[in-house]
């Protein structure tokens, strides 16, 4: 797995019914009043570059695999159940979803913080169901909005502060 892999992420996410260009749109959203020049072209850049990242790929494939597995009723009860109904105290899709926001330090944490918390509307379809199980989808989209915002922050701060970005 590797940058070539980035497609398959994506492939992966839009199986699911995650737009990666509305993903994309979000992070521009949540980061312009930050830096007011950012295109939505740089903005989809940072997405795919986590996306890149071979642990970000790990938990992605994890969690659609697992969420998959609950919808066709082909995991072991009593997880089965659990993830088909996703109860408030089960906290292992939000633990997931922060392996990917923890390479990019406190800043992801608060904007993970902030997407899991507020819910933009974006984030409303991927509701479990009776019909599709998205126990852990909605919480890896979360990760890597967040984690893409905060490679872009500290893209710029390093930028604001003389560094050239790596």
């Amino acid at each position: 797995m590797g940058q070539a892999d980035v497609q398959q992420m994506l492939d992966m996410l839009g199986s699911r019914g995650a737009d990666p260009e509305a993903m994309a749109r979000l992070v521009h959203d949540l980061q312009r009043p930050y830096i007011p020049d950012l295109t939505l072209e740089e903005a989809r850049a940072h997405l795919h570059a986590v996306l890149a990242k071979r642990e970000v790929q790990y938990a992605v494939i994890t969690g659609v695999t697992l969420d998959r597995m609950a919808e066709a009723g082909r995991l072991d009860e009593p997880l089965g159940s659990i993830v088909r109904e996703d109860p408030v105290l089960y906290g292992v899709d939000k633990g997931l979803a922060l392996s990917i926001v923890n390479a990019y330090g406190s800043i992801g944490m608060s904007n993970f913080g902030f997407l899991v918390h507020e819910r933009p509307a974006f984030f409303s379809a991927f509701r479990t169901g009776p019909e599709r199980v998205h126990t852990f989808l909605d919480d890896l989209m979360a990760g890597l909005v967040a984690a893409a915002c905060a490679r872009i922050a500290h893209r710029a701060g390093d930028v604001a502060e003389g560094e050239a970005p790596s």
